[in-house]
């Protein structure tokens, strides 16, 4: 029944996403159009002249020809049928060649998820039941000094220190190439690679997620459930892992899924900083070439991509606290 319950809920909320993702896409159109020029004239750039007639041959072949209402419009009408353009400086489908790099993005962002949720709970927990103590007072400096630090500047200096000074890991790419690596050779190079990337990423959120369970925790403990707990004659650490570290786990969750769509915003800046082949250093490729169907196509991933974090929270919320219902 619980099952049947989750799966009604989670197939309303999608449909309920659907008019929510098009006005997205409309939006992020309109905005790309106010930048100026386009891919002719990256196109004619690159050649170093172009006549009107040329430039205007172009225009019509990727149909900048038109209205901007009328590209519109047959846009909407091409993500409708899940057909995201064709990208002029790769010269191949959207559609290919987003899935192609949707991968290693997805590697990294369910990484620094897990490793930010995971030990920022952890961590704020920790200083919480040492309130005042050195622990607290260590983890809460820690916190916001990594709160504070520039994601781009961290992963410079990890790899400065890291790769260059102490060469314990690569400074970018996402595996040897050459080296032809197969099977479980192949995924510890890949997991050799991803240690900074995720790290740089991790920081920043774990420091955030960390300081709101250390208050989630603290308002939990002078909860009344806490003292009724107590007067039954459970033990401190028994209170801390069956009521109050569950329940003051669900701000965290919520934060986290909130923030699913900054965090895909921080990856374009890591995966540039280490060319970690994801959809960040895609997206920023893009921007500069004006590659606009492939920008939108990766802004299109990205909403379709927070939309599904966001019910991932939501049904993770009843396993959670199981007095919450799915409407």
């Amino acid at each position: 029944m619980a099952w049947n319950q989750s799966a009604a809920y989670a197939l309303r909320r999608l449909l309920q996403a659907v008019p929510t993702v098009l006005v997205i896409v409309a939006l992020n159109f309109l905005l790309l159009q106010l930048a100026p020029g386009d891919a002719a004239d990256v196109l004619a750039g690159e050649a170093g002249s172009a006549t009107p007639e040329f430039m205007a041959q172009l225009r019509e072949k990727f149909g900048l020809d038109q209205p901007v209402a009328m590209q519109l419009l047959l846009y909407m009408k091409q993500i409708v049928t899940f057909d995201l353009g064709y990208s002029f400086r790769h010269g191949m489908p959207v559609a290919d060649l987003i899935l192609s790099r949707l991968g290693p993005t997805l590697l990294l962002m369910v990484t620094v998820f897990g490793l930010a949720v995971g030990a920022g709970a952890l961590l704020g927990s920790l200083a919480a039941r040492n309130l005042n103590r050195w622990q607290d007072n260590m983890i809460s400096m820690l916190t916001v000094l990594a709160y504070a630090t520039p994601v781009f500047w961290a992963g410079l200096m990890l790899i400065v220190v890291f790769s260059i000074k102490l060469g314990w890991f690569p400074t970018s790419g996402m595996q040897q190439v050459a080296a032809f690596h197969e099977g479980w050779a192949q995924v510890r190079d890949i997991a050799h690679h991803l240690v900074l990337p995720a790290f740089t990423l991790t920081m920043f959120y774990m420091a955030l997620y960390t300081r709101l369970m250390r208050a989630s925790v603290l308002e939990q403990s002078s909860m009344d459930y806490v003292v009724t707990a107590r007067a039954k004659g459970l033990t401190e650490r028994q209170i801390a892992r069956r009521h109050v570290f569950r329940n003051a786990l669900l701000p965290v969750v919520t934060m986290a899924g909130v923030q699913a769509g900054a965090m895909l915003g921080g990856a374009v800046v890591v995966e540039t900083v280490f060319a970690w082949p994801g959809l960040g250093l895609l997206a920023y490729e893009s921007l500069f070439a004006r590659d606009l169907n492939l920008l939108l196509g990766i802004f299109f991933v990205s909403t379709c991509l927070v939309v599904l974090v966001n019910l991932i929270v939501d049904l993770a919320y009843s396993f959670l606290d199981p007095r919450i219902e799915l409407r």
